[in-house]
């Protein structure tokens, strides 16, 4: 490996920690602030931008299990965040509604690591998009990480490291 190869797997490395750090204390700020962990969070914000929602449409949107997703709720209604309600049109059917301690909590919470990567990632030009896509992809794929039960949140812990099947 050339010096400049090491010294480019080093930068890789140093950035990689960065973004680590940085889900970490934001996971750190965010349990100070309002008690919740990021997955957490951005279940309280899909249900209440629905109203309500089944914990099947939570795991489809956040592309986690069904399990995964019923830790989550089972967390938050421990803490009066949330409800299960039965459906009102399939008794067998299961909605979750925040309440009005969550609507309180979400008030309260700070903005969410991957809103400020979002707002700044739809600035970068369709190439940019479609390039860091690829490269963080490629990381995943270098990490043997491409199958793990991941949501579009910024975080470390909390979810599950099942993998799915490919």
């Amino acid at each position: 490996m050339t010096r400049d190869a090491n010294t480019r797997m080093d930068e890789t490395l140093v950035a990689l920690r960065r973004i680590l750090r940085a889900t970490e204390l934001y996971a750190r700020d965010l349990a100070n602030a309002v008690g919740l962990t990021p997955a957490q969070l951005r279940v309280l914000q899909i249900v209440d931008a629905r109203d309500s929602a089944t914990p099947k449409a939570l795991a489809t949107q956040m592309g986690v299990s069904q399990a995964t997703v019923s830790a989550l709720v089972d967390k938050l209604v421990a803490q009066g965040l949330v409800e299960r309600v039965p459906s009102e049109q399939d008794r067998r059917q299961v909605n979750v509604t925040v309440t009005r301690d969550g609507h309180d909590r979400l008030g309260a919470a700070p903005d969410a690591l991957q809103q400020r990567y979002a707002r700044k990632f739809l600035d970068l030009a369709d190439w940019e998009q479609a390039q860091l896509v690829a490269s963080l992809e490629r990381v995943a794929d270098m990490l043997d990480a491409r199958g793990f039960d991941a949501a579009p949140v910024l975080m470390t812990g909390e979810l599950r490291t099942e993998r799915k099947a490919d």
